[in-house]
Order: structure tokens, then sequence, then C-alpha cells
């Protein structure tokens, strides 16, 4: 595996480690590009508080460490700064724009499209949780397709978060729309090693045989939470064993799209 733009940090409050930690895992991993993709803070209002991301006061000191790394690193490997973002919708998308008139003021090279909520995380519902309800599934996918179609993300992470447990014909049905519009934007879709490592419901077999056949790209995510992670390689293999079965031409780098 040569890159990685998928890595977390202490920040979202759910990983662990330190970010030079991450750095040196992954020089000894054999990586050669190291992507921070930290959970964006967004601007909620002030009663609400997000326990899986970094909060806006931290968003500076995330820059400020990545970018030290990456001077300090640069003889041993390129480093990227970047966020993992939901993208919200309707009365909902000016959380959205408020995060890019944010980060427009500092140097973040990317978005990863990471879906987690559909409508959004205030009121709205986990992506992973199981439904049987078309109508959520229809809403994951319409939100992701909208997302996608910004021109703003780099590549889909977790594509195949969504845990829909309803009729497979409406499953196939959703999912063919959402691998179709990525292979028509050259969107890779993400198959992600923390999935398999924790044994989660993703990467989902049936998502991968529908991306193979729509001849979509992929792209391996450590998803990294902690940094051993970096230099654990037994994810990878299944990871890109999950490319070949299914005939996915496999991303080793990614153009980055500016997130503004």
């Amino acid at each position: 595996m040569r890159a990685n733009y998928h890595t977390h940090t202490w920040r979202c409050r759910h990983a662990s480690g330190t970010e030079r930690e991450y750095v040196e895992n992954a020089i000894r991993g054999g990586l050669k590009v190291l992507g921070f993709s930290d959970h964006t803070p967004y601007s909620y209002p002030k009663e609400f508080v997000s326990h899986m991301r970094m909060q806006m006061d931290q968003l500076e000191g995330y820059v400020d460490t990545v970018l030290d790394l990456k001077r300090e690193y640069r003889e041993d490997i390129e480093i990227h700064l970047g966020l993992e973002v939901e993208y919200y919708t309707e009365h909902y998308i000016e959380y959205f724009h408020k995060l890019q008139r944010l980060v427009a003021d500092y140097p973040v090279e990317y978005f990863l499209l990471g879906q987690h909520y559909i409508e959004c995380e205030i009121g709205g519902s986990w992506s992973g949780r199981p439904t049987d309800d078309p109508g959520v599934l229809e809403k994951y996918c319409a939100q992701t397709i909208q997302a996608m179609e910004t021109g703003y993300f780099t590549y889909v992470a977790h594509p195949d978060l969504i845990r829909f447990t309803g009729e497979e014909g409406i499953y196939e049905e959703q999912m063919r729309r959402l691998c179709r519009k990525a292979k028509s934007l050259g969107l890779p879709l993400e198959i992600n090693c923390l999935g398999i490592y924790e044994g989660r419901n993703y990467p989902s077999e049936r998502f991968w045989e529908i991306a193979g056949k729509e001849g979509c790209e992929a792209i391996v995510g450590i998803d990294a939470h902690d940094a051993e992670a970096l230099n654990r390689p037994q994810p990878i293999q299944e990871a890109e064993d999950i490319a070949r079965r299914y005939g996915l031409s496999l991303r080793e780098t990614v153009e980055l799209r500016p997130p503004v």
C-alpha cells in the first residue's frame, strides 16, 4: 500500500495516540503518502455537543500540528491535511457552507465524504443503524449523490456504511444509482480497513459486487484510529482481496480536490 488518506487523531474523541506516532508507524509500514482527515468540526448551536468530532476551537491546533509534522518529515513521507466531512442538505446545508467558509482560512487540502448521518447529526439518524425502511436507504443514497455532485470531495469513505436489512432488490437499485454516479464523476469508493479489523457490517460484499459490475474505481482506506493501524497488513490485504474478487480497479493514490 502506497498511500492512506483516512487518518484520525485524538481530537475526535474515539481515536488514540499522538500524530507523531501515526507518522512514524506509517513510515514503518512502508507508506509514502499519509493524509490526516479527522472528523470535521461543525458550527452547531451551542446547546448541541457532538461526541464524535473535534470542536471548533480545536481546528487551529489540528492544522498547526499536521503542518509541523509535514515540514519535519518532508524527507521521509508526504503528508497532507484533510477532513472527513458529512454533507448536509436542505435546511441543514448552511452547516456545510459555514464549514467551507471556515476552512478557507486554513490550508486544508481535501475533504473525504463520510456520510455518517442521514439528514444531519442533529435530529438525524446514524447511517450504520440497521433499518429495513426503503426511505432511509433512499435518503442515504440521495444525500451521498448530492455530495459527490458538488465536486468538493476527493473520495467517498465507507460508502457501504448504510445497514439496510430490507428487500435485496431495493438495496441493489439504490446502490447501483450511487455507484453509477461515482463512476461518472471519477470518484473512488473506499474499501474500509477499520470495518474489516473490527468486524463491522462494512465492507459489504453485496455492495462491492455492484460496484465491480458498474466499473467503479476503489481505494483502500485504513481509517486509522490508532497508530498501529498504519502498520497492520492483514486488513489491507483483505481489502485488496475484495477489489480483486469483484474486478475493481484499485487506485494507489488520488488527486486531491480542493474543498472550497
